[in-house]
């Protein structure tokens, strides 16, 4: 298992951020992998994979750099920067100022993460000058055309994600906060964060002193990323540097799995609490119900708590998560609403 030292001041430091350029990422490794892990994923491929690979096929350049940048060892680092300090403003313009430093990668530079990727020279169609931009036009594409569009649903989820992990700090520290967010990763004990399953035999990198963050994506995808490479032979990082670790986001849900809020129901109860009572067939966590509904943390937790107090709703503890499902009475209630109820 590779690992990374900690130090106090560093961990205290750290923080979850946002990355539309992330998520890009996140999306086109999904569609280089061709493969969806979850119903709402396998309907996005089902949609936008057909696209890829017909934009490929058209330009086998960028399909030759694609195959090399997501290569066998890891990804090629001109493809994948760490987010930056800037996180403000709208979340175009967060991933424009993102995707200019993929833009901005010198050629030599491309050329040495393709060869560090590869663990050879790249092939000779590659021996260009143009490869970070053509890099940055197809993560363009990607936004624009497979994840800008389900945005919204994509950034509730991750905001609900980051709740919980917040949560989840709060309440047992880092060490449970870490644990299990990408594979492979828990704590170690002492300084030392267990990083992945695979131990590919180099020294632990320590990170003292530089900018760690946490990022989530909805794609089940997870890699680490930073801004510049070691800067000796002892793997320790530059003091104020970024690093980061891309991970998914717990409990996915697709929203087109949503059954629909019964009128009669919404006029009775209101909508937010209509909908949550639709929602709990299966148990639940508040943040996934955050991200389905869009609806603001403490608004779901009022509803959610009269929704028990009526006897429509129960909540109970697994683990580390609180799970809220409907009670017999809420069920009975929600079949009324649709008019399947019994008849006498």
């Amino acid at each position: 298992m590779g690992w990374w030292r900690l130090d106090a001041d560093t961990l205290a430091g750290s923080r979850f951020a946002l990355s539309p350029l992330a998520e890009t990422v996140a999306a086109l490794k999904t569609l280089h992998r061709g493969g969806g892990a979850h119903p709402g994923e396998r309907r996005w491929l089902d949609a936008g994979l057909p696209r890829y690979r017909e934009r490929l096929a058209a330009d086998p350049v960028t399909a030759a750099l694609v195959r090399a940048a997501l290569g066998p060892r890891w990804n090629a680092t001109f493809l994948t920067p760490t987010p930056g300090a800037e996180q403000h403003g709208a979340d175009g313009a967060l991933f424009a100022r993102e995707l200019a430093e993929v833009r901005a990668t010198p050629p030599a530079v491309a050329r040495a993460d393709l060869a560090e990727t590869l663990g050879t020279a790249p092939p000779p169609l590659l021996e260009r000058e143009d490869l970070a931009e053509r890099a940055a036009d197809l993560l363009a594409w990607v936004w624009t055309q497979t994840v800008e569009p389900t945005w919204a649903r994509r950034r509730r989820i991750i905001e609900a994600d980051v709740l919980a992990r917040t949560a989840r700090l709060g309440a047992g520290g880092w060490a449970d906060a870490l644990n299990g967010l990408r594979p492979g990763m828990r704590w170690l004990g002492g300084d030392r964060l267990g990083i992945g399953h695979r131990d590919d035999g180099a020294q632990p990198m320590d990170l003292t002193g530089v900018h760690l963050l946490f990022v989530p994506v909805t794609p089940q995808q997870s890699w680490l990323c930073w801004d510049v490479p070691p800067v000796d032979g002892r793997r320790r990082a530059a003091p104020g540097r970024r690093y980061a670790v891309v991970y998914p986001c717990s409990g996915v849900l697709a929203e087109e799995d949503r059954p629909p809020v019964p009128r009669a129901l919404a006029a009775l109860l209101g909508p937010g609490r209509a909908e949550l009572l639709t929602l709990l067939e299966a148990p639940k966590t508040t943040s996934q119900l955050v991200a389905l509904t869009g609806l603001p943390l403490g608004s779901v937790g009022r509803h959610l708590r009269i929704l028990r107090e009526s006897g429509l709703a129960l909540r109970r503890r697994t683990g580390r998560a609180v799970l809220y499902h409907r009670t017999a009475a809420g069920q009975v209630l929600l079949e009324a609403g649709t008019g399947r109820g019994a008849r006498h």
